[in-house]
Protein backbone atom coordinates (compact mmCIF):
# COMPACT_ATOMS: atom_id res chain seq x y z
CA UNK A 1 0.00 0.00 0.00
CA UNK A 2 3.02 2.26 0.16
CA UNK A 3 4.49 4.19 3.06
CA UNK A 4 3.35 7.41 4.66
CA UNK A 5 5.84 9.77 3.10
CA UNK A 6 4.47 12.59 1.01
CA UNK A 7 6.16 11.64 -2.23
CA UNK A 8 3.96 11.97 -5.32
CA UNK A 9 3.11 8.43 -6.44
CA UNK A 10 3.37 7.83 -10.18
CA UNK A 11 2.09 4.41 -11.27
CA UNK A 12 2.66 3.23 -14.86
CA UNK A 13 0.70 0.12 -15.91
CA UNK A 14 2.31 -1.76 -18.79
CA UNK A 15 6.01 -2.06 -19.60
CA UNK A 16 5.85 -1.94 -23.38
CA UNK A 17 7.90 0.57 -25.39
CA UNK A 18 6.09 3.65 -24.05
CA UNK A 19 5.70 2.46 -20.44
CA UNK A 20 9.33 1.40 -20.02
CA UNK A 21 10.66 4.58 -21.63
CA UNK A 22 8.48 6.76 -19.37
CA UNK A 23 9.38 4.83 -16.19
CA UNK A 24 13.09 5.07 -17.05
CA UNK A 25 13.09 8.82 -17.77
CA UNK A 26 10.89 9.69 -14.75
CA UNK A 27 12.89 7.38 -12.48
CA UNK A 28 16.14 9.08 -13.45
CA UNK A 29 14.65 12.57 -13.09
CA UNK A 30 12.53 12.15 -9.95
CA UNK A 31 13.19 8.78 -8.35
CA UNK A 32 16.66 8.99 -6.82
CA UNK A 33 16.07 11.53 -4.09
CA UNK A 34 13.38 13.48 -5.86
CA UNK A 35 9.81 14.46 -5.07
CA UNK A 36 8.21 11.35 -6.60
CA UNK A 37 8.06 7.58 -6.35
CA UNK A 38 7.82 5.90 -9.76
CA UNK A 39 6.37 2.39 -10.05
CA UNK A 40 6.02 0.22 -13.16
CA UNK A 41 3.63 -2.74 -13.19
CA UNK A 42 3.77 -5.50 -15.81
CA UNK A 43 2.57 -9.09 -16.02
CA UNK A 44 5.90 -10.24 -17.48
CA UNK A 45 9.39 -10.05 -15.95
CA UNK A 46 11.15 -9.10 -19.20
CA UNK A 47 10.59 -6.62 -22.01
CA UNK A 48 11.07 -7.12 -25.76
CA UNK A 49 10.27 -4.32 -28.19
CA UNK A 50 6.95 -5.42 -29.72
CA UNK A 51 7.92 -4.84 -33.38
CA UNK A 52 10.60 -7.52 -32.83
CA UNK A 53 8.16 -10.25 -31.76
CA UNK A 54 8.01 -11.65 -35.29
CA UNK A 55 11.78 -12.34 -34.93
CA UNK A 56 11.16 -14.10 -31.60
CA UNK A 57 8.46 -16.19 -33.29
CA UNK A 58 10.81 -17.18 -36.10
CA UNK A 59 13.64 -17.90 -33.64
CA UNK A 60 16.05 -15.37 -35.14
CA UNK A 61 16.24 -12.81 -32.30
CA UNK A 62 19.31 -12.59 -30.07
CA UNK A 63 18.93 -12.98 -26.30
CA UNK A 64 20.59 -9.59 -25.69
CA UNK A 65 17.42 -7.86 -26.94
CA UNK A 66 15.52 -8.82 -23.76
CA UNK A 67 15.42 -6.28 -20.93
CA UNK A 68 14.94 -7.48 -17.33
CA UNK A 69 12.49 -5.08 -15.66
CA UNK A 70 14.01 -5.54 -12.18
CA UNK A 71 17.50 -4.75 -13.41
CA UNK A 72 16.22 -1.76 -15.40
CA UNK A 73 14.33 -0.47 -12.33
CA UNK A 74 17.35 -0.82 -10.07
CA UNK A 75 19.61 1.05 -12.48
CA UNK A 76 17.11 3.84 -13.15
CA UNK A 77 15.58 4.52 -9.71
CA UNK A 78 12.03 3.26 -10.20
CA UNK A 79 10.24 0.29 -8.63
CA UNK A 80 9.05 -2.68 -10.65
CA UNK A 81 6.13 -4.84 -9.55
CA UNK A 82 5.19 -8.09 -11.29
CA UNK A 83 1.44 -8.47 -11.75
CA UNK A 84 -1.63 -7.93 -13.87
CA UNK A 85 -4.00 -5.04 -13.21
CA UNK A 86 -7.61 -6.12 -12.75
CA UNK A 87 -9.44 -3.07 -11.43
CA UNK A 88 -9.47 0.59 -10.46
CA UNK A 89 -11.10 2.75 -7.79
CA UNK A 90 -10.88 6.37 -8.95
CA UNK A 91 -12.32 7.79 -5.73
CA UNK A 92 -9.76 6.04 -3.52
CA UNK A 93 -7.08 6.48 -6.26
CA UNK A 94 -6.11 2.82 -6.09
CA UNK A 95 -5.43 0.07 -8.62
CA UNK A 96 -6.04 -3.62 -7.96
CA UNK A 97 -3.62 -6.30 -9.09
CA UNK A 98 -4.57 -9.96 -9.61
CA UNK A 99 -2.82 -12.70 -7.59
CA UNK A 100 0.29 -14.14 -9.27
CA UNK A 101 0.04 -17.91 -9.68
CA UNK A 102 2.78 -20.52 -10.08
CA UNK A 103 2.85 -23.16 -12.84
CA UNK A 104 0.82 -25.57 -10.70
CA UNK A 105 -1.83 -22.96 -9.87
CA UNK A 106 -0.62 -22.13 -6.35
CA UNK A 107 -0.77 -18.48 -5.26
CA UNK A 108 2.73 -16.96 -5.21
CA UNK A 109 1.74 -13.33 -4.63
CA UNK A 110 -1.72 -12.46 -3.22
CA UNK A 111 -4.08 -9.84 -4.66
CA UNK A 112 -2.58 -6.40 -4.05
CA UNK A 113 -3.62 -2.77 -3.97
CA UNK A 114 -1.42 0.17 -5.00
CA UNK A 115 -2.33 3.82 -4.50
CA UNK A 116 -1.43 6.55 -7.00
CA UNK A 117 -1.44 10.32 -7.45
CA UNK A 118 -0.82 10.07 -11.20
CA UNK A 119 -1.78 6.93 -13.11
CA UNK A 120 -0.55 6.18 -16.65
CA UNK A 121 -2.22 3.36 -18.59
CA UNK A 122 0.15 1.87 -21.16
CA UNK A 123 -1.14 -1.68 -21.56
CA UNK A 124 -0.72 -1.94 -25.34
CA UNK A 125 -3.01 -4.01 -27.53
CA UNK A 126 -4.05 -7.57 -28.29
CA UNK A 127 -5.25 -9.20 -31.50
CA UNK A 128 -8.83 -8.47 -32.52
CA UNK A 129 -10.52 -11.75 -33.54
CA UNK A 130 -13.71 -9.89 -34.58
CA UNK A 131 -15.59 -12.82 -32.94
CA UNK A 132 -14.91 -15.00 -36.00
CA UNK A 133 -15.66 -18.66 -35.33
CA UNK A 134 -12.66 -20.84 -34.49
CA UNK A 135 -10.01 -18.09 -34.40
CA UNK A 136 -9.38 -18.23 -30.63
CA UNK A 137 -9.21 -22.05 -30.66
CA UNK A 138 -7.10 -22.71 -33.76
CA UNK A 139 -4.91 -19.65 -34.38
CA UNK A 140 -1.71 -18.52 -32.74
CA UNK A 141 -1.20 -14.88 -31.76
CA UNK A 142 1.88 -12.69 -31.46
CA UNK A 143 0.72 -10.17 -28.84
CA UNK A 144 3.20 -11.13 -26.12
CA UNK A 145 6.72 -12.52 -25.80
CA UNK A 146 5.26 -15.68 -24.28
CA UNK A 147 3.03 -16.25 -27.33
CA UNK A 148 5.95 -15.59 -29.68
CA UNK A 149 8.12 -18.17 -27.89
CA UNK A 150 5.23 -20.65 -27.97
CA UNK A 151 4.87 -20.14 -31.73
CA UNK A 152 8.62 -20.63 -32.21
CA UNK A 153 8.51 -23.93 -30.30
CA UNK A 154 5.55 -25.18 -32.35
CA UNK A 155 7.25 -24.07 -35.56
CA UNK A 156 10.39 -26.12 -34.88
CA UNK A 157 8.34 -29.13 -33.74
CA UNK A 158 6.20 -28.91 -36.90
CA UNK A 159 9.34 -28.76 -39.09
CA UNK A 160 10.87 -31.80 -37.39
CA UNK A 161 7.59 -33.74 -37.49
CA UNK A 162 7.06 -32.91 -41.15
CA UNK A 163 10.64 -33.78 -42.06
CA UNK A 164 10.56 -37.12 -40.21
CA UNK A 165 7.18 -38.29 -41.45
CA UNK A 166 7.25 -40.62 -44.44
CA UNK A 167 3.57 -39.95 -45.22
CA UNK A 168 4.11 -36.20 -45.63
CA UNK A 169 7.42 -36.39 -47.50
CA UNK A 170 5.90 -34.76 -50.56
CA UNK A 171 3.48 -32.50 -48.71
CA UNK A 172 4.94 -29.13 -47.70
CA UNK A 173 4.52 -27.75 -44.19
CA UNK A 174 1.88 -25.04 -44.62
CA UNK A 175 1.80 -21.81 -42.61
CA UNK A 176 -1.04 -19.33 -43.11
CA UNK A 177 -0.92 -15.79 -41.75
CA UNK A 178 -4.21 -13.86 -41.57
CA UNK A 179 -3.60 -10.12 -41.91
CA UNK A 180 -1.27 -8.28 -44.29
CA UNK A 181 -0.33 -5.43 -41.97
CA UNK A 182 3.27 -4.91 -40.87
CA UNK A 183 3.23 -7.88 -38.43
CA UNK A 184 1.91 -10.38 -40.99
CA UNK A 185 4.20 -9.19 -43.77
CA UNK A 186 7.34 -9.07 -41.61
CA UNK A 187 6.60 -12.48 -40.08
CA UNK A 188 6.16 -14.07 -43.52
CA UNK A 189 9.55 -12.78 -44.72
CA UNK A 190 11.21 -13.84 -41.46
CA UNK A 191 9.72 -17.34 -41.74
CA UNK A 192 10.94 -17.59 -45.32
CA UNK A 193 14.43 -16.71 -44.11
CA UNK A 194 14.17 -19.43 -41.43
CA UNK A 195 13.22 -22.08 -44.02
CA UNK A 196 16.36 -21.14 -45.97
CA UNK A 197 18.43 -21.49 -42.79
CA UNK A 198 16.84 -24.85 -41.98
CA UNK A 199 17.84 -26.07 -45.41
CA UNK A 200 21.43 -25.00 -44.62
CA UNK A 201 21.26 -27.02 -41.39
CA UNK A 202 20.14 -30.00 -43.46
CA UNK A 203 16.80 -30.23 -41.67
CA UNK A 204 14.49 -29.39 -44.50
CA UNK A 205 14.15 -28.23 -48.06
CA UNK A 206 12.93 -24.63 -48.29
CA UNK A 207 10.54 -25.77 -51.05
CA UNK A 208 8.87 -27.97 -48.41
CA UNK A 209 7.32 -24.96 -46.71
CA UNK A 210 4.31 -23.14 -48.10
CA UNK A 211 3.65 -19.63 -46.78
CA UNK A 212 0.30 -17.93 -47.40
CA UNK A 213 -0.96 -14.48 -46.39
CA UNK A 214 -4.73 -13.94 -46.31
CA UNK A 215 -6.02 -10.35 -46.26
CA UNK A 216 -9.56 -8.91 -46.47
CA UNK A 217 -8.37 -5.69 -48.14
CA UNK A 218 -7.34 -5.73 -51.78
CA UNK A 219 -4.01 -4.06 -50.94
CA UNK A 220 -1.15 -5.37 -48.87
CA UNK A 221 -0.35 -3.13 -45.86
CA UNK A 222 -3.76 -1.39 -46.08
CA UNK A 223 -2.75 1.39 -43.66
CA UNK A 224 0.25 2.45 -45.72
CA UNK A 225 0.73 4.32 -49.05
CA UNK A 226 0.02 2.19 -52.14
CA UNK A 227 3.53 2.78 -53.54
CA UNK A 228 5.04 1.16 -50.46
CA UNK A 229 2.47 -1.66 -50.55
CA UNK A 230 3.25 -2.44 -54.19
CA UNK A 231 7.01 -2.56 -53.56
CA UNK A 232 6.46 -4.95 -50.64
CA UNK A 233 4.04 -7.09 -52.63
CA UNK A 234 6.56 -7.53 -55.46
CA UNK A 235 9.20 -8.61 -52.95
CA UNK A 236 6.92 -11.20 -51.30
CA UNK A 237 5.84 -12.65 -54.65
CA UNK A 238 9.56 -12.96 -55.53
CA UNK A 239 10.02 -14.99 -52.33
CA UNK A 240 7.24 -17.33 -53.42
CA UNK A 241 4.79 -16.31 -50.69
CA UNK A 242 1.19 -16.93 -51.78
CA UNK A 243 -0.88 -13.75 -51.38
CA UNK A 244 -4.65 -14.14 -51.13
CA UNK A 245 -5.99 -10.58 -51.22
CA UNK A 246 -9.62 -9.47 -50.92
CA UNK A 247 -10.44 -12.63 -48.96
CA UNK A 248 -12.44 -12.20 -45.77
CA UNK A 249 -12.01 -15.01 -43.24
CA UNK A 250 -15.36 -16.42 -42.07
CA UNK A 251 -14.19 -19.44 -40.04
CA UNK A 252 -11.04 -21.19 -38.84
CA UNK A 253 -10.94 -24.96 -38.27
CA UNK A 254 -8.21 -27.40 -37.24
CA UNK A 255 -7.59 -28.17 -40.92
CA UNK A 256 -7.48 -24.64 -42.28
CA UNK A 257 -9.04 -21.25 -42.96
CA UNK A 258 -12.36 -20.70 -44.72
CA UNK A 259 -12.85 -17.46 -46.71
CA UNK A 260 -16.06 -15.67 -47.72
CA UNK A 261 -15.89 -16.98 -51.30
CA UNK A 262 -16.02 -20.60 -50.08
CA UNK A 263 -12.31 -21.44 -50.43
CA UNK A 264 -10.71 -23.62 -47.75
CA UNK A 265 -7.00 -22.82 -47.30
CA UNK A 266 -5.33 -25.74 -45.57
CA UNK A 267 -2.67 -24.87 -42.99
CA UNK A 268 -0.65 -26.76 -40.37
CA UNK A 269 0.14 -23.55 -38.47
CA UNK A 270 -2.26 -20.60 -38.43
CA UNK A 271 -1.27 -17.12 -37.23
CA UNK A 272 -3.79 -14.33 -36.57
CA UNK A 273 -2.45 -10.82 -37.20
CA UNK A 274 -5.58 -9.07 -38.48
CA UNK A 275 -6.16 -5.95 -36.46
CA UNK A 276 -5.82 -4.89 -32.84
CA UNK A 277 -7.87 -3.78 -29.87
CA UNK A 278 -7.06 -2.84 -26.28
CA UNK A 279 -7.60 -5.71 -23.78
CA UNK A 280 -11.26 -6.27 -22.83
CA UNK A 281 -10.73 -5.48 -19.11
CA UNK A 282 -9.86 -1.87 -20.03
CA UNK A 283 -13.61 -1.26 -20.58
CA UNK A 284 -14.27 -2.04 -16.87
CA UNK A 285 -12.09 0.69 -15.35
CA UNK A 286 -14.51 2.51 -13.04
CA UNK A 287 -16.33 4.42 -15.77
CA UNK A 288 -13.38 5.62 -17.87
CA UNK A 289 -14.59 6.22 -21.43
CA UNK A 290 -13.51 3.70 -24.11
CA UNK A 291 -14.16 3.38 -27.85
CA UNK A 292 -15.36 0.43 -30.01
CA UNK A 293 -11.95 -1.29 -29.82
CA UNK A 294 -11.65 -0.84 -26.04
CA UNK A 295 -9.13 2.02 -26.24
CA UNK A 296 -9.25 4.66 -23.51
CA UNK A 297 -10.49 7.93 -24.98
CA UNK A 298 -7.98 10.73 -24.29
CA UNK A 299 -7.69 14.40 -25.22
CA UNK A 300 -4.66 15.93 -26.93
CA UNK A 301 -2.72 15.99 -23.65
CA UNK A 302 -3.27 12.19 -23.39
CA UNK A 303 -5.53 12.74 -20.37
CA UNK A 304 -8.60 10.53 -19.89
CA UNK A 305 -11.92 11.81 -18.51
CA UNK A 306 -10.19 11.64 -15.08
CA UNK A 307 -7.70 14.47 -14.37
CA UNK A 308 -5.26 12.12 -12.65
CA UNK A 309 -5.25 9.34 -15.28
CA UNK A 310 -3.42 9.38 -18.61
CA UNK A 311 -3.13 6.78 -21.38
CA UNK A 312 -0.62 6.28 -24.19
CA UNK A 313 0.41 3.79 -26.86
CA UNK A 314 -1.93 1.27 -28.49
CA UNK A 315 -4.46 1.37 -25.62
CA UNK A 316 -5.13 5.11 -26.12
CA UNK A 317 -7.55 6.65 -28.62
CA UNK A 318 -5.79 9.96 -29.19
CA UNK A 319 -7.18 12.52 -31.64
CA UNK A 320 -5.12 13.40 -34.73
CA UNK A 321 -6.31 16.92 -35.65
CA UNK A 322 -6.77 17.69 -39.37
CA UNK A 323 -6.97 13.96 -40.16
CA UNK A 324 -10.43 13.19 -38.71
CA UNK A 325 -9.05 10.02 -37.15
CA UNK A 326 -7.03 8.84 -34.19
CA UNK A 327 -3.26 8.58 -34.04
CA UNK A 328 -2.31 5.19 -35.59
CA UNK A 329 -1.09 2.47 -33.20
CA UNK A 330 2.58 2.52 -34.14
CA UNK A 331 5.87 2.25 -32.25
CA UNK A 332 6.88 5.77 -33.27
CA UNK A 333 3.63 7.17 -31.79
CA UNK A 334 4.22 5.35 -28.48
CA UNK A 335 7.80 6.69 -28.35
CA UNK A 336 6.62 10.27 -28.99
CA UNK A 337 3.78 9.99 -26.44
CA UNK A 338 6.17 8.79 -23.73
CA UNK A 339 8.34 11.89 -24.34
CA UNK A 340 5.30 14.20 -24.15
CA UNK A 341 3.92 12.60 -20.98
CA UNK A 342 7.33 12.85 -19.33
CA UNK A 343 7.20 16.65 -19.74
CA UNK A 344 3.53 16.79 -18.68
CA UNK A 345 4.15 14.85 -15.45
CA UNK A 346 7.14 17.06 -14.56
CA UNK A 347 4.83 20.04 -15.19
CA UNK A 348 2.13 18.49 -12.96
CA UNK A 349 4.55 18.26 -10.05
CA UNK A 350 5.46 21.93 -10.54
CA UNK A 351 1.86 23.12 -10.89
CA UNK A 352 2.19 23.87 -14.60
CA UNK A 353 -0.14 23.01 -17.51
CA UNK A 354 0.05 19.70 -19.43
CA UNK A 355 1.63 19.59 -22.89
CA UNK A 356 -0.36 18.82 -26.03
CA UNK A 357 0.79 15.78 -27.95
CA UNK A 358 1.28 16.30 -31.69
CA UNK A 359 1.82 13.16 -33.76
CA UNK A 360 4.71 13.47 -36.18
CA UNK A 361 4.55 10.81 -38.87
CA UNK A 362 8.13 9.93 -39.77
CA UNK A 363 6.94 7.48 -42.35
CA UNK A 364 6.34 3.78 -42.53
CA UNK A 365 8.93 1.07 -42.72
CA UNK A 366 8.50 -2.64 -43.24
CA UNK A 367 11.45 -4.96 -42.72
CA UNK A 368 11.57 -8.07 -44.88
CA UNK A 369 14.46 -9.56 -42.92
CA UNK A 370 17.68 -10.00 -44.88
CA UNK A 371 15.84 -9.53 -48.18
CA UNK A 372 15.12 -5.81 -48.12
CA UNK A 373 13.43 -3.01 -46.25
CA UNK A 374 10.92 -0.85 -48.02
CA UNK A 375 9.58 2.39 -46.70
CA UNK A 376 8.51 5.93 -47.19
CA UNK A 377 9.79 8.88 -45.23
CA UNK A 378 7.47 11.79 -44.70
CA UNK A 379 9.25 15.10 -45.00
CA UNK A 380 7.50 18.48 -44.90
CA UNK A 381 10.02 19.91 -47.34
CA UNK A 382 10.40 16.99 -49.69
CA UNK A 383 6.91 15.55 -49.80
CA UNK A 384 6.92 11.78 -49.61
CA UNK A 385 10.24 10.18 -50.42
CA UNK A 386 10.26 6.46 -51.09
CA UNK A 387 13.36 4.68 -49.92
CA UNK A 388 14.55 1.15 -50.38
CA UNK A 389 17.33 -1.22 -49.53
CA UNK A 390 20.21 -0.28 -47.28
CA UNK A 391 19.10 3.25 -46.30
CA UNK A 392 15.60 2.03 -45.36
CA UNK A 393 17.14 -0.76 -43.27
CA UNK A 394 19.22 1.81 -41.36
CA UNK A 395 16.14 3.99 -40.73
CA UNK A 396 14.09 0.95 -39.63
CA UNK A 397 16.82 -0.07 -37.19
CA UNK A 398 17.18 3.51 -35.97
CA UNK A 399 13.57 3.42 -34.66
CA UNK A 400 14.64 0.53 -32.45
CA UNK A 401 17.92 2.22 -31.54
CA UNK A 402 15.92 5.31 -30.42
CA UNK A 403 13.94 3.01 -28.12
CA UNK A 404 17.15 1.42 -26.79
CA UNK A 405 18.76 4.83 -26.17
CA UNK A 406 15.64 5.92 -24.25
CA UNK A 407 15.95 2.96 -21.88
CA UNK A 408 19.73 2.33 -21.82
CA UNK A 409 21.44 5.60 -22.81
CA UNK A 410 23.88 6.01 -25.72
CA UNK A 411 26.94 4.19 -24.35
CA UNK A 412 25.10 1.05 -23.23
CA UNK A 413 23.16 0.90 -26.53
CA UNK A 414 26.45 1.05 -28.47
CA UNK A 415 27.89 -1.77 -26.33
CA UNK A 416 24.76 -3.92 -26.76
CA UNK A 417 24.85 -3.39 -30.53
CA UNK A 418 28.50 -4.45 -30.70
CA UNK A 419 28.01 -7.52 -28.51
CA UNK A 420 25.02 -8.54 -30.63
CA UNK A 421 27.09 -8.30 -33.81
CA UNK A 422 29.76 -10.58 -32.30
CA UNK A 423 27.13 -12.96 -30.93
CA UNK A 424 25.42 -13.28 -34.31
CA UNK A 425 28.67 -14.12 -36.07
CA UNK A 426 29.63 -16.71 -33.46
CA UNK A 427 26.32 -18.49 -32.77
CA UNK A 428 23.71 -20.41 -34.74
CA UNK A 429 21.40 -18.05 -36.60
CA UNK A 430 18.20 -19.66 -35.38
CA UNK A 431 17.03 -21.22 -32.15
CA UNK A 432 16.30 -24.92 -32.46
CA UNK A 433 14.92 -25.47 -28.94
Amino acid sequence: MGDNNKKHKIVIVGGGAAGLELATSLGNKLGKRGPAEVMLLDASSTHIWKPLLHEVAAGTLGETEEVEYLNQAHRNHFRFRLGRMEGLDRKKKEIYVSPTLGDNGEELIPRRTFSYDTLVMSVGSVSNTFNIKGVAEHCMFLDTTLQAFKFQKQLVEAYIRNHASINTADKPLSIAIVGAGATGVELSAQLHEVTDLLAVYGLDESSNVKLTIIEAATQLLPALPSKLATATQQQLVKLGIDLKMGRRVVEVTREGIKTHDGEMIEADLKVWAAGIKAPNWVTQLDGLETNHINQLVVDQTLKTSDDDIFAMGDCAACPWPDHNENVPPRAQAAHQQASTLYKTIINRLNGRAPIKYVYRDYGSLVSLGKYTTVGNLMGNLMGTVSIGGFIARVVYLSLYKMHQVAIHGYFRTAMLTLSNLFRRSAHAKIKMH
